[in-house]
């Protein structure tokens, strides 16, 4: 799995109720803080159930610009 950062925006293999499945990576420590970028919801995730439910690191938004 590639390393994820602060920022990065993923796809997880379900989608949230709302009906969104990107996600932004708002804090990394002992767990991982994800907010979903349709809602705005907030969630906690240990980082072998990210692992588990990462299904896309998408790519960073400096990075599409170049």
């Amino acid at each position: 799995m590639s390393e994820v950062k602060l920022g990065d925006r993923v796809r997880l293999r379900k989608p949230h109720p709302c009906g969104g499945d990107t996600w932004e990576v708002t804090r990394i420590g002992s767990d991982i803080r994800l907010r979903c970028l349709t809602c705005g919801r907030v969630i906690l995730l240990r980082h072998e159930q990210f692992r588990r439910r990462l299904r896309v690191l998408l790519p960073r938004q400096d990075e599409v610009a170049r």
